[in-house]
């Protein structure tokens, strides 16, 4: 079996880079969605929605950072156009979301789809033992799952 230089399989590791950008992809829509909703949120949960979700959007930016810098470490190419973007997402697309509860629905959704992406990826990369990969996923998944909780709480919803 043919290895890249860090001892990963080339041929499942190209596989991973596909699945890696589909995240990126996905990762900037949900970025999108941040912004969109950080701007244009009303009401008298204002202050602290729009911190929160200037917080969500600063974090979503340092995640979008580490997938391309790992499709890259793996020996791929990040995927950088709107049109990839567009053409890889999973996510629904937030547009004009002013009201609190359904801004934060929109993040549960979104993290609970971009969640799917991610295990998918570590099932992946469990199997050729890309440990770098899993770490990132391991930590993406565990922060997620609390944020879920954190918004369904807000929500008052249970899962």
């Amino acid at each position: 079996m043919k290895t890249n230089i860090l001892g990963l399989p080339v041929k499942e590791s190209e596989l991973l880079v596909k699945e890696l950008n589909v995240l990126l992809s996905n990762f900037q829509v949900y970025y999108q969605n941040l912004r969109g909703i950080h701007w244009n949120i009303r009401g008298k949960r204002f202050f602290d929605l729009h911190v929160k979700f200037e917080e969500l959007y600063t974090d979503s930016q340092l995640k979008i950072d580490m997938i391309a810098e790992r499709v890259l470490t793996i020996g791929g190419t990040p995927l950088h156009t709107f049109e990839d973007y567009i053409a890889n997402n999973k996510l629904t697309v937030g547009k004009n979301i002013s009201n609190d509860e359904k801004a934060v629905q929109l993040i549960v959704n979104s993290l609970s789809d971009l969640l799917k992406i991610e295990r998918d990826i570590l099932n992946k990369s469990a199997e050729i033992n890309d440990e770098g990969t899993n770490s990132m996923m391991s930590d993406f998944i565990s922060e997620q799952e609390k944020t879920i909780w954190m918004m369904n709480a807000w929500l008052d919803e249970t899962l």
